[in-house]
């Protein structure tokens, strides 16, 4: 990957649904070596694909929450099964194995609170080995992710 691809990738992070010839333009290709280079991301597992940004709050969602896990056990076994269970519950929205205090920490999304309580019942409540849950409320994002920066 060179600092052409890597300017690529920071113009589709920014609108991944511009045509080949605005890409193009934008990074000083011809659109046929363009298209090349995006196959060629595509192609190695660079880019993983395509999605749209939905505003939360426009389809309802109005509450975010991150959860702070602290397991049982730290056991091959214990993790193993904590990360499969996080996997059959489509309202965890993100997982990540931490260092420091908590294990993992998740992010959610729900209505409101009564529809954070559903999923705390329903899903949270349900995870195996937990021995400690703590969750924070997201009041406000400052700064959201809108992609990796690669320093061209």
């Amino acid at each position: 990957m060179d600092r052409i691809d890597r300017r690529l990738l920071e113009v589709l992070q920014e609108d991944s649904q511009a045509s080949i010839s605005v890409l193009a333009e934008k990074i000083g290709l011809s659109p046929s070596a363009c298209h090349r280079r995006i196959k060629a991301l595509e192609d190695s597992g660079i880019i993983r694909g395509y999605g749209a940004r939905v505003d939360a709050a426009k389809v309802g969602i109005g509450l975010h929450v991150l959860i702070d896990i602290t397991l049982v056990s730290q056991s091959r076994e214990a993790m193993e099964r904590f990360e499969r269970a996080v996997g059959d519950f489509p309202d965890i929205l993100e997982c990540h194995l931490l260092s420091g205090t908590a294990d993992y920490r998740l992010r959610t999304a729900a209505r409101d609170m009564a529809d954070f309580d559903r999923l705390h019942r329903e899903c949270l409540a349900r995870l195996p080995g937990v021995s400690a849950m703590h969750s924070s409320f997201v009041i406000r994002t400052v700064k959201g992710w809108n992609g990796f920066v690669l320093g061209v």
